[in-house]
């Protein structure tokens, strides 16, 4: 947006953005080679106990050997995009201006392949930095649709997942998601919208509706991403889609009483379709 090549002064382009010059010559700093392991070692606490929050996981944390207080430990939190799954006031922060959604799933029985989607995003750790993840999930079959990765929190690649998931699919009857920006941002809802779903939104006292989320991302997390250092974003997505080739059609699931995804998700579509 702003042009340092041009006639016109930054300060006079910055007036007329109204933005801020100081931010202009801001570089952020990376974060240390401390910070980087912190990080990854309070994903894993995360995953097997998603129900604490800064405080407890700071005393964790001092007991593994890392010197910090739950003040550092919540500033590095709100970088990654979690929080502590239990009830609360709201299980996110939309973005002011946003559209919230009624919860629809109260008394819905999920019981068939597009009926509910659900989408979130996750922290993923690399061997420099980190970058995040979100995938879109058929409920009743436990099938991950579409994913995507990104070095940034911003809701295109939430967009473009929803889209490639909907092009290879179709609609969905009802997709729930929680309040983060991303997903109330009218970039996301306007697709919904456009192909007639029904949205659907966590709110209070409903964090157990990411149970299934979770789920999946402590799978990704334990049997392939912490096995692994990916080198950039890119790599990371070209690893990621072979594993979710193998979540979908060769990884048994004991909720699908030992069947894949796959198996599930096609064989009741298409029962559907025949009748």
């Amino acid at each position: 947006m702003i042009d340092r090549n041009s006639a016109l002064p930054i300060v006079r382009q910055c007036d007329a953005l109204g933005l801020c010059r100081s931010a202009l010559y801001y570089q952020p700093r990376p974060l240390s080679e401390a910070d980087l392991r912190l990080i990854r070692a309070l994903d894993e606490l995360h995953l097997q106990h998603p129900f604490l929050g800064a405080r407890k996981l700071a005393q964790l944390l001092t007991r593994e050997g890392f010197a910090l207080g739950r003040r550092h430990v919540g500033t590095l939190m709100r970088l990654m995009g979690i929080a502590p799954l239990y009830r609360k006031r709201r299980t996110s922060l939309p973005q002011k201006g946003h559209k919230i959604y009624p919860y629809l799933l109260g008394a819905v029985a999920i019981e068939r392949p597009n009926q509910v989607w659900s989408a979130d995003i996750t922290y993923l750790p690399m061997a420099r930095g980190f970058a995040y993840l979100v995938a879109l999930l058929d409920l009743a079959s436990r099938k991950v649709l579409a994913f995507r990765v990104s070095n940034a929190l911003s809701g295109d690649f939430c967009v473009e997942a929803l889209e490639e998931a909907l092009a290879k699919y179709g609609p969905p009857e009802i997709f729930n998601t929680d309040q983060g920006a991303q997903f109330t941002a009218e970039a996301f809802t306007s697709v919904l919208g456009a192909k007639g779903i029904r949205i659907s939104m966590d709110g209070k006292g409903r964090w157990i509706d990411n149970v299934f989320v979770e789920r999946l991302w402590r799978s990704v997390k334990y049997e392939h991403v912490y096995l692994r250092a990916y080198d950039s974003p890119k790599h990371a997505a070209r690893e990621l889609k072979s594993y979710f080739e193998f979540y979908n059609a060769g990884r048994p699931h004991q909720a699908l009483a030992y069947r894949m995804p796959d198996e599930v998700y096609f064989e009741r579509t298409n029962m559907s379709k025949a009748a």
